[in-house]
């Protein structure tokens, strides 16, 4: 039967690349999707010590490890040709380099994958062939396809009463408050990107934490006007302008920023001179486990 491009095949869908497993893509063909593994739990890694001449073992923490995920189902085409390039376009988005990957829930996730296994193919008849796709996402966290960001200033105030006056007379002030709000509405800590455009002299940004604590990272260079500095969170990278590691004049004293499940922390802008044009962008996307 023929499929109509953009068709939902009922189901769940999920879109690898470009290739929407569970829909129709825009040539007309159908990609039904059968099988999803390992999008319900990642991998766990933990481990038990026996306790010595007493019940029981002394348990260890335990942490998310990799997240397996395999797929399979058929795929239908109106032709032969039209199969053919089907499967070269799965062999393409099952790519050894990262390749997001997205389940259409009520809230939208993805994850970052890699091929991880032999990826299967097998023609039915000259129309139709079946799939099995093995692909592993390195980072656990499903993750909001929206990314959320913030930009702010560093802190001022501008404007006000300036003495001596005469009445009648009006008040008005700008405050800058050199803060971002930033919030995590998954079941899972997330970890912001920093970008911090120049002008600025030793920056820093703390994390107001919900418990009250603060988290602080204390960059000990100076931008330049043009200069950019990416601070990632996550992988505890410092990169100048794109290609230049600045790890080693980033101090975290009190530990790397998260932003907690189902809360709200305060990113703020700090620095050891103020200047009018610096900036401080935070990113994040909420993340389930």
């Amino acid at each position: 039967m023929p499929y109509t491009p953009g068709e939902s095949l009922g189901g769940l869908r999920v879109d690898l690349g470009a290739i929407p497993l569970g829909g129709v893509d825009s040539t007309g063909v159908a990609w039904a999707l059968q099988e999803l593994q390992g999008w319900d739990s990642a991998e766990v890694r933990a481990e038990v010590q026996q306790r010595d001449a007493d019940h029981g073992a002394w348990a260890s923490p335990v942490y998310l490890g990799e997240r397996p995920i395999s797929l399979a189902g058929v795929i239908t085409a109106t032709d032969r040709a039209s199969l053919d390039d089907a499967m070269e376009r799965l062999r393409a988005a099952a790519a050894l380099t990262d390749t997001t990957l997205t389940v259409q829930e009520t809230i939208p996730k993805q994850a970052t994958v890699r091929r991880s296994g032999k990826l299967l193919l097998q023609h039915v008849t000259d129309r139709i062939a079946t799939y099995s796709v093995m692909v592993t996402a390195a980072d656990p966290r499903r993750y909001d396809t929206a990314l959320q960001t913030g930009t702010t200033m560093l802190p001022s105030s501008t404007g006000g009463l300036t003495l001596p006056y005469t009445l009648p007379y009006t008040v008005s002030a700008t405050t800058v408050t050199g803060a971002i709000g930033a919030t995590n509405q998954g079941t899972f800590e997330t970890r912001p990107v920093l970008v911090i455009d120049g002008p600025v002299t030793q920056p820093q940004v703390l994390t107001q934490m919900p418990d009250g604590s603060v988290r602080i990272l204390a960059y000990s260079q100076n931008l330049a006007t043009g200069e950019q500095l990416v601070i990632d969170t996550d992988a505890h990278s410092v990169t100048l302008n794109g290609n230049a590691s600045r790890r080693r004049y980033l101090s975290a004293p009190t530990g790397w920023p998260v932003i907690p499940a189902t809360s709200t922390v305060s990113i703020e802008f700090r620095a050891a001179a103020y200047n009018a044009t610096a900036t401080l962008t935070a990113q994040w996307r909420s993340a389930w486990i």
